[in-house]
């Protein structure tokens, strides 16, 4: 269904010059036939978030996607939050619906999603997320929300890793340890699913991968890296060499683009058109 009414979209974040969202989107919204929806990068320092999120009503933006470092500041300039972005802490879609801003967090549904659609069930599986930062939070709900059996948080900081796992003791069986620790290590032996939600690997940076020895993970473990620049990290390279199957952060990344996208427009996106963007931009072959 195309439209030729006006709609203005945008992603707010400090930077955010180097966001792929500007690019998926309005390839999306070009082939769903909405030549004027408007999707704009729109730099906003942390000072000036309250003015920003205000704009958006008096400008009438549609919605907005929001990135670091904005993602939890948001929320208490919002009139309404998602139960998933309360419980993680962060919301990274905003949508206006008649001058009423609620957030959602997208990225746990990207996450299952992707799982999903790699037919891996986390029902009673044993997972091992590496970091304890942002990107953890909505790692572990998923997990959590999909009633893993357990789920141990590696960190380089242990009292960090700690400190994220009793944020979500009453949902699941949850601990933080040092990736160093020989508890960690025995950890590793019994896990189904290892996730990265570390920085560690992102382009430029792709010589670096978490601290952790794979080779002690049980046959057939997945092992997963939310990060999809490059799509295969140091730690994927070195998980498939292992033998074991893999998961890249691209999945992710298109399948919450499309929940935002859905929660937007109330339509689903051209799953392919988002990809092939997302992929020119990275310059992914």
């Amino acid at each position: 269904m195309g439209s030729s009414e006006i709609k203005n979209f945008g992603i707010l974040g400090n930077p955010v010059g180097h966001s792929m969202s500007p690019r998926i989107y309005r390839a999306a919204f070009d082939a769903a036939g909405f030549p004027n929806y408007n999707y704009i990068p729109l730099p906003v320092h942390a000072g000036k978030l309250y003015f920003a999120v205000e704009g958006l009503k008096g400008l009438n933006f549609r919605g907005a996607n929001v990135t670091i470092p904005h993602k939890s500041t948001i929320m208490k300039f919002l009139d309404a939050v998602d139960a998933d972005a309360m419980i993680i802490g962060a919301v990274n879609t905003v949508v206006n619906d008649g001058g009423i801003l609620t957030g959602y967090n997208t990225d746990v549904y990207g996450f299952l999603a992707a799982l999903h659609e790699a037919n891996f069930l986390i029902e009673d599986s044993n997972a091992v997320i590496l970091g304890a930062g942002g990107a953890a939070r909505a790692i572990l709900w998923g997990l959590c929300k999909r009633r893993a059996e357990s789920v141990i948080i590696g960190a380089r900081n242990e009292q960090k890793a700690d400190a994220l796992a009793k944020d979500f003791l009453n949902y699941g069986h949850v601990e933080g340890f040092d990736w160093y620790s020989y508890d960690f290590h025995e950890m590793m032996k019994t896990a189904d699913i290892v996730i990265n939600t570390t920085p560690l690997g992102m382009y430029p940076e792709v010589d670096d991968m978490p601290p952790v020895d794979l080779s002690l993970l049980p046959e057939g473990a997945l092992v997963y890296d939310i990060i999809y620049n490059p799509a295969e990290t140091k730690l994927l390279r070195t998980a498939r060499e292992l033998g074991y199957p893999t998961l890249d952060g691209l999945s992710m990344l298109l399948l919450q683009g499309r929940e935002s996208y859905r929660l937007y427009t109330d339509e689903l996106p051209d799953l392919e058109v988002m990809k092939a963007a997302l992929e020119s931009g990275l310059h992914i072959k």
